[in-house]
């Protein structure tokens, strides 16, 4: 008999389980995961300028360059040089990369319908109330120094 794994460990296998999932039916994309989530989020900041867009990601800049450089080789985004500034480069997506964004979302969607399957509506609108409200209030509480009564409680 297992023990209830905990809040933390729940969450972080069924978001490593949702991203297995959706590697194996992208693979015929052939993009790897770094590079599908770099689209992704490029769709929803175009115009970023790539140290922007790696703070994001939560990726070093260095990264985020070898990804950018084989999606620009793919013809999928472009840099171009920022109007005041030669040291900065701002990225968009080409129009070859809108077909394969529509092709992501649409294996997204199906991926989320196997993971949600048997869940009613009202209670997917649940957890994504709280799953929100978990975000913020770690977002919020990640801001604040950790007090040094709190890190000998626990």
């Amino acid at each position: 008999m297992s023990a209830t794994p905990t809040l933390g460990f729940l969450l972080h296998d069924v978001a490593r389980l949702l991203r297995k999932r959706f590697e194996q039916r992208a693979k015929c994309l052939g993009l790897t995961r770094s590079q599908w989530q770099t689209l992704a989020y490029l769709s929803n900041n175009e115009g970023i300028h790539q140290s922007g867009l790696a703070e994001i990601l939560e990726i070093e800049p260095i990264t985020l360059v070898r990804i950018l450089d084989k999606l620009a080789e793919r013809g999928l985004i472009e840099r171009r040089q920022h109007p005041t500034d030669r040291r900065i480069w701002l990225l968009y997506m080409r129009e070859a990369a809108h077909p394969l964004l529509a092709e992501m979302r649409e294996l997204g969607d199906v991926t989320r319908g196997e993971a949600l399957e048997g869940v009613p509506a009202e209670q997917r609108e649940q957890l994504y109330q709280i799953l929100s409200a978990m975000k913020t209030n770690l977002v919020q509480a990640c801001r604040k120094p950790v007090e040094e009564n709190e890190m000998n409680d626990g």
